[in-house]
Order: C-alpha cells, then structure tokens, then sequence
C-alpha cells in the first residue's frame, strides 16, 4: 500500500522510495524514467480545422436547411437548392473564420515552461531539466525556483512556498520537514509537502520526489478536468429546441396545404409546389448566418475589452448566466500583501484603513511612524538568491511593509543609513518572527516582527501614548485582545518590537518593548466591489471559492459585497459531510466557501446547475481547470493565469480585470437581445408568408406568390433587415433586469403570440392589396401581393428593434445599420420590379401608379399599428 506521503516521516519517506540523502545513481535513475515515465503533463490535443468547421454545421437549424436543399432537388429545383446552399456556406465560413482566429489566439497565451532542477545526481548537485525526475529523487528548493514535482521536504530552513495557483492560499504557506501530520489532512495544511507548479517564496530546502508527471496533485486535477464532459451552451440548447419546433412545424404546414389543395381538387403537380413553397416559407434560411454575425459581432466586441472567446456561443452564455462562481485570490483580490490597518500606542488606523502608512497617517502620529520604521528594518529588501533561481521574490509580507513605508516619504536604504545592519535572525515557522540588528549604541539595537503571541514573549514593555509602561497580565490581555480583533476580522497580523539586545543573536532578545500590530490583507482589485454591485443589480449571484482560511474568506466576501454583515460561509470539510442530497440547496444558500479543494469547487458547480443554475466560473489556478470546464462559461486569466485554467476555459480575459466579466454579462445579453428581435422578426416574417398562401388556400383563391417569390424575400429581402439587428446597441435597462430563467425557450408562448399578432396584421394587408388586384387586374395580382409583402416586412423592422417605439430621431438614428437595411431591401424589391431579367425570373409584372400607391399605403399600417401598440403598451 503507497504511503500517505504527507503523513509519513522524512526517513519513511526516504525509505519507501528507495532514495538516499545523497541522491539517486544515473542508472537509477534510467530505470525509474522507464518504469514511471518522463515527469511532464500530456498536451491536450488541439483543435483542428476540420473539427471547427464540423461544429458549425451541427446543429438542428443546419439539418433542416439541408434537407430543404435536399427536397428542392428532389423536385429539380436548382436554383432555390443553390440559393439556400449559399447561405449556408456563408454561415460557415463566418463561424469558422471566427472561432478559428480565436482559437489560435489562445494558443498564443499557452506557454510550456519546462523549468529545470536541482538535482543530487550520484552524491553531485547539478541542473537538469526537470522532465529528467523520478520518484525517489532528491530536489534542492531555493528562493524564486519553481517547486518541479511533488515531494516530502527531508529539509526545510526558513521555507515558504507560494502554492495560490493550487490551492488557492494567498499567502505563502512555511513548510516544515519535522511536522506531524493526520492522514486526512487537507491539501493547503500539508506544510511537510512541496507541489509541482508552485514556487518558493523564500528559504531553502530539499525534498524527496514522490510523485511525476500525471502522479502529481497538478497531474491528478489534469485528469479530473478530463473527465468533465463540454455541455453545450444555454443558446445552443434554444437553437437546437427551435430547430425541432421548426421541423414539426415546416410538415404540419406542409400536410395542412396538401390537404387543402386535394380539397379544392388542385392537380398533384400544384399542390407540391404549394407545399414546396410553404416549406420555405417556414424556414427562415438566414437565421444560423444571423445568429452566427451576431456572436462573431459580440466576439469583436469582447476582443476590444481584453476579453478572447474561443467559442461563439460562449459569449451569449455569460447573458444567459444567473451565478458567477470566482476564485478569491488575484482573482477578486489584486494578490499583493498591503498594509491596511496598524495599532500602535492605543491608536487603532482602522478609520483609515486605505491609507495605513500614508503621510497624513504618519505625520499625525508618530507612534505610528515609529512603528512602521522599526517593521521596514526587520524586512528585506530582495530576496535572497541561489545560483540558476529562475526568478527574485521578495517576500510579500516584507514588500507591503516597505511599500507603506515608501507612502510615508521614507525608505529602508534611508533610515540604514543612519543605523547600518549588523546581524540578522532570519523568519522560521519554529521561531515565528524575524529580527535585524543595527549599529548606534553600546549595545546593538534590535527590530522584530512576526507573529503577536511569539513577539509578546520577547518583551518586558510595551509603548504607550504616556511613553513605554512594564507588560503586565492586564497588557498583555490588552494587546491579545487587539490581535483576536485584527485576526477576526481577517487581517494576516504582525507584532512590531524594538529595543537594546544583549547580542546581535536569537539569544539576546529579551527584555524588547512592544511597539504595536499591523494588519495586513490582500486587498480587493480595482472595481472589484463595484462589479460585484452591478452583478447584483442584474440578478447575478457572486460566489466566491478559496483555500483561505474561513475568517480571511468571509472578511473578504463581506468586504466586496458577496455576502451580508450576518452572513457566514461553507469550508470544505463541511462540504465533505454533507448528504448527496442536501448538498444542492445548502451550496444554493451559501455564497462563501473557504479551504476548498478542486473537487469542492467542481461539486459546488455541479451542484448549482443541478438546481437549475446557469454557471460562469471565474479562475487562474490549476485548482480551478476542472471547474472552469463544467461551468456553462469558464473564464480564466490571461495574464496570471495557470496554462492548464487557459486550456479549460471558453472565455480568457486578456487584462485579468473582474470589472470585464460585467461587459461580458452585457455583451452576452444583448447578443441574446439582439437575437430575439431578429428572430421576432425573420418569424413574423416567415409566419405571414405562411398565413398569406394558407389563407388564399382557405378561401379558394389562387397561389398568391410563386415560390421563386418565396425564396428572394427570404434570402434578399428579410435578410439585410434582420443582420443590422445583430448590430444594435443596448437597451438602456439591459444590466438593470434579472437573468432569462434557464429553461425559458426563445419561442416562448409569449412570444410566439406577439410573433402571430404582427404577422397576422402583415397577413391582412397582404391579402387586401391580393384581392383588390384580382377584382381590378388579375393578371398583376401576384406582384401586388408581392410587392405588398415585401415592403410591409422591411417597414417591420422598426417593430423589430425595440420592445419600445422607435420613433424619436435618436431611436431611429442608433442603429444605422438598421436603416442601411431598410434602404438597401427597398432598392432590391425595386430592382426585382424594373429590372426586367430579374423580373422575370421572379415573374413580376410592372405596376400602375395606382396599384403602387395601394400596395405602399397597405404596406405601411403594421408599420405605423405597432408603433402605436408599443406606445400604449410597451412590454418586452
């Protein structure tokens, strides 16, 4: 049985690999690489073009064109099949040319760092590329090194390691080889344990390699993403549930018009080509092109936001999503260590929290002053160093003490110049604090922070605003109680001590007075919060995830707005107990989740769209990648972002800015507005078609249009209106309702009767401007219903633009791509009118002054009646 790593000694660990303290032999090492294999984590195999393009063409809207290209040949109708096909081949090449640009955008933003280690190799210390390492190895830590596979640390001096990309910790956790550890201890406490893709953030150390490649904990979250099956986005779900909707409805249609047609006694060659040109009446050909410009159109958008969208369809989901589930750290947060808050001498900055350490605070204080000055010393400047280190980390603690040090007018190089170092008592998790000492007395001066139980200990006095008083029971419970108020509200506190030492040595600390705390915090982002409230305001519920601790995570929740001053959050090992039943409406009911692992977060997703939820997933570790593919929208960072959270995510903000997934929320929203009005209006459309030639049918009259007719307004006519509604702007309320519930079909039974009552008065003045042709001149009767109908569709689209009347001049102006449409499909309809081989191909004959005078003033009252509708009533 393999050991709990974690759990075991350094020498069981050892010795359970088969590993010395002097490293493994080279021909141990072969052998091991052929046994376990190279220690680097599969390549998720790209997207190829083929693929990409096979993805346009799947779905239900798509089959049913080419089956109506099928049909049209069937009965050797060449140029309608041709006139579909082209537009079906336009929809792919956008969608293609699109996603595929994007795609390889993405794969820009991936880069393989393939690190190198420090290696005992036959008793030798030597670099070797860390695909080199076996289990048994042992590794050398240093500062700024990236930690190259999973290991139990055989030695650990001062050792922090940043482990946020894994466990989500904003902090670097110290590491400790002596440690005990129980078996189900938690990933984010195993301080005896190095992982793979984390980095030390100083000290040094030696691990023994335990686990390669995908062994790893990285490895193992690699394989849990594997097997999150892709969901197909809330807007291909409504195309694909239209696509059928439209199937039964194009045979329904086509069966009531051949039963009509053997009714009157029609000839069968008739009634086919009726129910031919019912059936192309009820397919609106330009829907997938439309849909697809507006994606690519929104893609466009969100590339001018910093925002890359690997898939079309991901960028409405974010319109359609009700919860956005987000990671904590350097996601929420800016993931700097800052100064925020400092007690000195009974003086508590919590008023002035933004500005801890700043002049004003410092110059009105000085007990403050002195505080921070004393902090400054015992920090570093830079870390230090060891040979081939891939990169300098000065540890972040120390970096928010110097930068409030810097917003107070000094520096650490200023005030060394007036008391040179001479010793250093390095930060160890034993000790639990650091200690500089410097030159300006008899006795060397020494300046301490760490933690307040541990600093306490070293001090005979504690400053006060009446100057320093001995520390006495009463004190000492003072100044704990001011460190539990820190600590409570998630603050990281460090105490603050100064005094003569006996020896510039551990040992020569005593008898130190107490100068105060400082709290600190990773802050929230710039526009975090106000993200957050926005979210709100449209409905979205924030749900924030971390490996913090509970206090740190609900602080901060209640700090950004996620959760209410009463509020508490969910840590993971009460996930763990929860019965599989209750686990939907208890996570449902919590919007903080602290220490949580990367099965929790996939389990809080899942469990949330378990109760009806659509899910965007914010993240930048490789403890997110498995979450961030099973949310309906993953979104990862593009800056800090892990390559394994890029490769899981449909969405990649290119800025890492939270305030970008509110402009995707409304990007996505009004892609789906957009969609909804050229869907109302392409069905409007489609349906009086249908009801011209039913209702002709009714009443015994002849075929109204040809089908020849039927097609160039679907494809010419309908077509140019319906694309500038891909372009139009938001509606101003868009981010002020709340979300589309999930289960809510574009052809709602609202909808659909709002579709019927405009189509239907489009279908009366068709049918009058027909009939009076018929009394009048039956020869020019189906050009009058022709041309009716053409312009009363094109004049529809002011209905189609707005749930609101569009006709004040800014309304009318916004979209100028709408009255190009306009202009563009009644010079069209002219042409098919006057230009006499377009004319009769389409067999249109020319129109009297009167006749055109009829059908305009028709074809101008759905126009002029909805408008008025939308006045009286305006609804969405």
């Amino acid at each position: 049985m393999k050991p709990i790593w974690h759990s075991v000694t350094a020498s069981e660990a050892l010795e359970a690999l088969g590993g010395r303290a002097t490293g493994l032999t080279e021909g141990d090492a072969a052998e091991r690489r052929a046994r376990y294999g190279l220690n680097e984590l599969p390549t998720p195999p790209g997207v190829s073009a083929l693929q990409v393009l096979g993805a346009q063409l799947n779905s239900m809207i798509v089959f049913l064109l080419i089956a109506a290209i099928v049909v049209s040949l069937l009965f050797d109708d060449r140029l309608e099949a041709a006139a579909i096909g082209a537009v079906l081949v336009i929809n792919t090449i956008i969608g293609f040319v699109t996603e595929f640009r994007a795609r390889r955008a993405m794969e820009a933003l991936i880069t393989l760092d393939l690190p190198h280690a420090l290696v005992l190799r036959d008793g030798t210390l030597r670099a070797l590329p860390a695909r080199d390492l076996v289990p048994g190895d042992v590794v050398a830590l240093e500062t700024g090194r990236q930690v190259p596979a999973d290991g139990r640390l055989i030695e650990a001096v001062d050792l922090r390691v940043d482990e946020a990309p894994l466990t989500g910790e904003s902090m670097p956790i110290s590491k400790t080889a002596s440690a005990s550890l129980a078996t189900d201890t938690l990933l984010g406490d195993r301080v005896t344990m190095a992982y793979l893709g984390t980095a030390v953030a100083g000290g040094l150390g030696r691990i023994v390699v335990t686990a390669t490649g995908q062994s790893t904990e990285v490895g193992r979250i690699g394989v849990l993403t594997s097997g999150v099956q892709l969901e197909r986005t809330p807007l291909e779900r409504r195309l694909d549930a239209l696509g059928r909707r439209l199937v039964w409805m194009t045979l329904g249609v086509a069966a009531v018009v051949a039963a009509l047609g053997l009714y009157h006694g029609l000839p069968l060659d008739a009634v086919i080509e009726t129910s031919i040109a019912l059936a192309i009446a009820a397919v609106p050909e330009a829907l997938p092109a439309v849909a697809t410009i507006a994606l690519a159109v929104g893609v466009h958008r969100m590339a001018r936001r910093h925002a890359l969208v690997r898939r079309l369809p991901a960028v409405e989901s974010l319109g359609s999503t009700t919860v956005v589930c987000t990671d904590k750290t350097r996601t929420l947060t800016s993931g700097e260590m800052a100064v925020v808050r400092i007690w000195a001498s009974g003086i508590d900055t919590a008023e002035r929290e933004a500005d801890a350490g700043s002049q004003d605070a410092t110059r009105r204080d000085g007990p403050v002053r002195k505080l921070l000055e004393a902090a400054a010393l015992a920090s570093r400047a830079q870390a230090e160093v060891g040979p081939g280190a891939e990169a300098a980390r000065v540890d972040p603690v120390d970096r928010a003490v110097l930068n409030a040090l810097e917003r107070a007018g000094l520096t650490r190089d200023a005030l060394l110049a007036s008391a040179p170092e001479s010793g250093l008592v390095p930060f160890s998790s034993e000790r639990k604090y650091m200690a500089s000492f410097h030159e300006g007395g008899e006795r060397p001066r020494a300046f301490v922070k760490g933690a307040p139980r541990a600093v306490l200990d070293l001090c005979a006095w504690v400053e006060t605003s009446a100057g320093a008083r001995p520390l006495d029971e009463a004190a000492r419970a003072a100044l704990t109680a001011v460190n539990d108020r820190f600590a409570g509200d998630g603050l990281r506190v460090l105490a603050v001590a100064s005094g003569d030492a006996a020896e510039a040595s551990a040992s020569g600390l005593t008898g130190l007075t107490f100068l105060g705390v400082i709290g600190l915090a990773d802050p929230p982002a710039p526009g975090v919060k106000e993200t957050i409230g926005r979210l709100r305001a449209a409905g979205l519920r924030t749900v924030m995830l971390t490996g913090d601790q509970r206090l740190t995570a609900e602080s901060v929740g209640r700090a950004l707005g996620v959760i209410d001053v009463n509020d508490h959050g969910l840590d993971g090992r009460e996930l763990d107990n929860l019965e599989a039943a209750a686990i939907g409406p208890i996570v449902a009911s919590h919007a903080v989740f602290s220490r949580i692992t990367p099965e929790h977060k996939l389990t809080v997703v899942r469990a949330l769209q378990a109760q009806g939820e659509i899910v965007a997933m914010l993240g930048d570790g490789v403890n997110d990648a498995a979450a961030l593919k099973q949310a309906d929208v993953g979104v990862a960072m593009g800056v800090r972002g892990t390559d394994v959270a890029k490769r899981a995510a449909a969405i990649v903000l290119q800025d890492d800015r939270f305030e970008t997934i509110a402009a995707a929320v409304e990007e996505g929203r009004v892609i789906f507005d957009n969609i909804r009005k050229f869907v109302f209006y392409l069905f409007s459309c489609n349906v009086a078609e249908i009801l011209v030639l039913l209702g002709a049918g009714v009443a015994g009259l002849p075929l109204p249009l040809l089908p020849l007719q039927l097609l160039w307004l679907n494809l010419v006519t309908d077509t140019f209106p319906a694309l500038a509604l891909a372009l139009e702007p938001a509606e101003g309320e868009v981010m002020q309702r709340p979300p589309r519930r999930p289960e809510e079909a574009i052809l709602s039974r609202r909808f659909l009767g709002t579709v019927l009552l405009y189509a239907a008065m489009i279908t009366a003045v068709t049918l009058a401007a027909f009939v009076w042709a018929l009394n009048t001149a039956p020869e020019r009767a189906s050009t009058m219903a022709f041309m009716t109908l053409a312009v009363a569709q094109t004049l529809h689209l002011g209905n189609a633009r707005s749930h609101r009347a569009v006709l004040g001049w800014t309304h009318m102006t916004a979209n100028p791509f709408a009255i190009g449409g306009v202009v563009l499909s009644i010079l069209l309809q002219m042409a098919a009118a006057w230009f006499a081989p377009l004319a009769a191909l389409l067999g249109v004959t020319p129109l009297l002054p009167r006749e055109w005078a009829v059908a305009i003033g028709l074809a101008v009252l759905p126009a002029v009646i909805g408008q008025v509708l939308k006045i009286v009533s305006p609804r969405r």
